[in-house]
């Protein structure tokens, strides 16, 4: 259970990227944490991915460092901000000449920086926005579906003055949104936000927008007869200028801001200081209003129109091909941030044609993600997960409710590779069923959920593709499991031993155990293998050197079973010790089942009994055997011999083979091991000791390998 607070977060985050003193500036999205950092190299990228409430990080070019929390990462932010060791961060402090050095350096660190600028341009134009964009695309569903059960006619041309206002609530976000994009990207280029505002507001006003077909001396206006379009032109100055309505426009103000801040810092190289809050502003306005109605509107335009008509040329042409090639391609740009210019793309679509057409393809996508997470939340509940449940059931939520998938990707499918593919193919199907269904299209930006589907048409189309995918990706997920069978035997041991943890039983709790004793705890194949070695013996006891064997018996008090049990032999010769004078806490407490250790007296390792390898680790240091009739050995060479990372250890055998009690597992270099620093000891133990009716180490004795140092009984 994760007991630590917000607070205590806040100030893990800010030493993991290096401490307040490194960071110049901190934004946040609807799920990341953007730090714009002083030295990227001091972000401690493993201790981060390792904390609690950490989904994910995200290391960019020129020092730049994201933090995916998901949904509670306002609060997160506002503890980061409100720590008091935060007073000295957020501003530059003085570089010396090395630091201004490695500064340029780092600006040229991989190939493309200019790309991750341009889309880091895009996406911090957009990713304020998030907010306003989903409040108006739920109120959309939600006329949308009055609409669809016939109680208001959501498309009518006279409507009431009710819906009329109800209309203003949501065309306010999608009209305005030029002005909005501007605020954001003269933001991100660091100059006066409220200057870009105020250029793309002019050409929005309604003495500008009021010329457009009008009658007003100086304007003309032609008409198409054969495209049915009309175009108005004002001569200004005694200058054509094209009339655009430039309502729901992105590429004008992307375009318009990255010249604004060319002439803004340009003018204030040019003026005082003492005169900048004046004339800089004006100036700029002065040079970047006529610029932008005159030249940049109207190419913004032509470019948007352009790229829209090109992807509607295709979805005409090839169908097919469009609604799987936008589907199958999100999974990758979403995680990157690529994909806000094909979201500015589906504005200019509604913006232009009345419809856009990309909305319906990417919704595939978008239900085959949050299906991945309804697999893994079907998978957590069946094996008692308790943190995965609670992650896949906020992701979930976030997906269907909201049609947000950071959660779901940072929170889950990126840490586990074996989602993606089966994901993937949830966004094929659901591409070829929207393919050959005709396309979907729909008249508004909407966020992709369960609550905005009455806003797609034809609806039906829809919500068979999103199905399709949803539940393809969920029962390929679920029945192949995210997690390998190994993993998921080392996940469900760790649980069962925190279970009996939590029970009041005498075990070791799972986080105590090492890394590569938890690997091997992925020897059993049955789940409570950990658990019950541990309290299958909580009453054993040792018995003195060279006394009567000690007998285990499981934690009911069975008796042991009479009668002649499996013998399991000594695996290397040498000295016979109980499990409670070995230095390590994991074997001393029996939580890896009980057994015996053995002094070694030579490196020569062989099989304790006939069996199945069923695991043999990479650094030679253990082995798991599986015999006929299902009991599972453990052989571990030395203590913390897993930091040798294999020197010294001449493995013989590979996990899967079939072997016979004495067989030949490994040659080690005992003195190599000595001399590292590692106890020496030879550990044997019964993994799954609680389903035995007992298991009786025979110590205090000296060994030649093969004696019997072992008795299970079943």
């Amino acid at each position: 259970m994760n007991t630590s607070t917000p607070e205590a977060l806040a100030e893990k985050i800010l030493r993991g990227v290096g401490g307040p003193e490194n960071i110049e500036s901190l934004t946040h999205c609807a799920t990341r944490l953007r730090f714009q950092l002083h030295d990227g190299e001091k972000a401690d990228q493993a201790a981060l991915d390792a904390l609690d409430g950490v989904m994910g990080t995200v290391p960019q070019s020129g020092d730049r460092f994201q933090i995916v929390i998901g949904g509670a990462v306002a609060g997160v932010y506002s503890d980061i901000m409100n720590s008091p060791s935060m007073s000295g961060a957020g501003t530059p402090r003085p570089q010396s000449d090395a630091e201004v050095k490695a500064e340029i350096r780092a600006k040229g660190r991989g190939r493309f920086a200019w790309l991750d600028n341009f889309f880091e341009y895009l996406s911090d134009s957009f990713r304020p926005l998030l907010g306003v964009l989903l409040g108006a695309s739920l109120i959309i569903a939600i006329a949308s579906m009055l609409d669809a059960f016939g109680l208001v006619d959501f498309r009518s041309a006279d409507k009431s003055a009710t819906w009329v206002f109800v209309d203003s609530m949501w065309r306010s976000v999608l009209y305005f949104l030029p002005i909005m994009v501007a605020y954001n990207a003269a933001k991100k280029l660091k100059i006066d936000p409220w200057v870009g505002a105020t250029v793309m507001a002019a050409v929005m006003t309604p003495n500008f927008t009021g010329m457009i077909g009008s009658k007003t001396p100086g304007v003309t206006t032609t008409t198409n007869t054969t495209l049915g379009t009309s175009e108005s032109v004002a001569h200004v100055f005694g200058l054509p200028m094209q009339l655009n309505d430039y309502g729901g426009q992105v590429f004008v103000p992307l375009l318009m801001v990255a010249l604004l801040a060319l002439v803004y810092k340009g003018l204030k190289r040019i003026f005082p200081e003492n005169v900048q809050m004046v004339f800089v502003p004006f100036f700029s306005m002065l040079i970047m209003i006529p610029l932008t109605a005159f030249l940049i509107g109207p190419m913004g335009v032509w470019a948007g129109n352009g790229l829209g008509t090109g992807l509607s040329w295709l979805n005409g042409h090839a169908p097919i091909v469009f609604a799987i090639v936008i589907p199958m391609l999100y999974p990758f740009l979403v995680p990157l941030g690529l994909h806000w210019p094909l979201n500015a793309l589906m504005l200019v679509n509604i913006n232009t044609l009345g419809y856009d057409f990309i909305q319906g393809p990417m919704g595939t996508w978008n239900f085959a993600c949050f299906g991945a997470t309804a697999g893994v939340l079907l998978l957590s509940i069946r094996h008692r997960e308790k943190d995965m449940r609670q992650t896949a059931t906020g992701a979930l939520a976030a997906g269907l409710l909201g049609g947000i998938s950071e959660p779901s990707l940072y929170g889950i499918h990126l840490r586990f590779k074996r989602i993606y593919p089966r994901m993937l193919v949830g966004c094929l199907v659901g591409g070829v069923i929207i393919g050959l269904l005709g396309g979907v299209n729909t008249k508004a930006f909407a966020f992709t959920s369960l609550l905005t589907i009455p806003v797609f048409d034809p609806m039906i189309k829809y919500i068979i593709s999103i199905s399709a995918a949803f539940f393809t990706s969920m029962a390929l997920v679920y029945f192949a499991d995210y997690r390998t069978k190994e993993e998921r035997a080392q996940v469900n041991a760790e649980r069962d031993t925190a279970e009996a943890a939590a029970g009041g039983k005498a075990v070791v709790p799972a986080q105590a155990v090492a890394a590569d004793d938890r690997e091997l705890v992925a020897v059993g194949a049955a789940a409570t293998g950990a658990a019950g070695s541990a309290a299958g013996t909580a009453t054993g006891a040792e018995a003195p050197s060279g006394g009567t064997p000690a007998t285990s018996t499981p934690a009911t008090g069975t008796p042991a079973t009479a009668g002649k049990g499996l013998e399991l032999t000594a695996p290397v010769a040498g000295r016979v010790v109980g499990l409670g004078e070995v230095e390590d806490p994991v074997f001393a407490s029996r939580a890896l089942g009980e057994g015996v250790g053995i002094e070694p007296a030579d490196g020569h390792v062989v099989a304790p009994v006939d069996g199945e390898l069923i695991t043999v680790a990479d650094t030679g240091h253990a082995f798991g055997i599986r015999t006929a009739n299902g009991v599972e050995v453990l052989i571990h060479v030395g203590i913390d011999t897993v930091k040798m990372q294999g020197k010294g250890f001449d493995v013989r055998v590979a996990a899967g083979q079939k072997i016979s009690a004495g067989d030949l597992l490994a040659e080690v270099d005992l003195a190599a091991v000595r001399a590292a620093g590692h106890p020496a000891v030879t550990l044997m133990t019964v993994l799954n000791t609680a389903d035995m009716t007992s298991v009786e180490p025979h110590v205090g004795q000296d060994v030649t390998a093969g004696t019997p140092v072992v008795t299970v009984r079943r």
